[in-house]
């Protein structure tokens, strides 16, 4: 089972991880939406194609744009297609 945690919370929890570029993909049921608050913020990438973002709040607590998904993936990264990952300090643990 691989975790992702931030400020000691279980954000996402799943045996269903897709591993790309060494971020791991959990599936968008195993994410806990209520640590997600939506962003604007937008990257590009050529092979994936655009990222959505989400801002993690616990107790209080904001970690900007620390998960990201690819809503409409390019044919090359379809399986990251209903997947969120993420970054800047949150613990992933397989």
């Amino acid at each position: 089972m691989t975790t992702a945690s931030w400020q000691g919370v279980v954000i996402a929890e799943s045996d269903d991880t897709v591993v790309v570029e060494g971020n791991h993909y959990f599936p968008a049921g195993a994410v806990r939406t209520e640590y997600l608050r939506p962003s604007d913020t937008t990257t590009v990438c050529g092979w994936k194609g655009t990222a959505g973002y989400y801002t993690l709040e616990v107790d209080g607590r904001t970690n900007p744009d620390a998960a990201w998904f690819y809503a409409d993936p390019k044919p090359e990264a379809e399986h990251v297609r209903d997947r969120v990952a993420f970054w800047n300090g949150v613990e992933i643990v397989e």
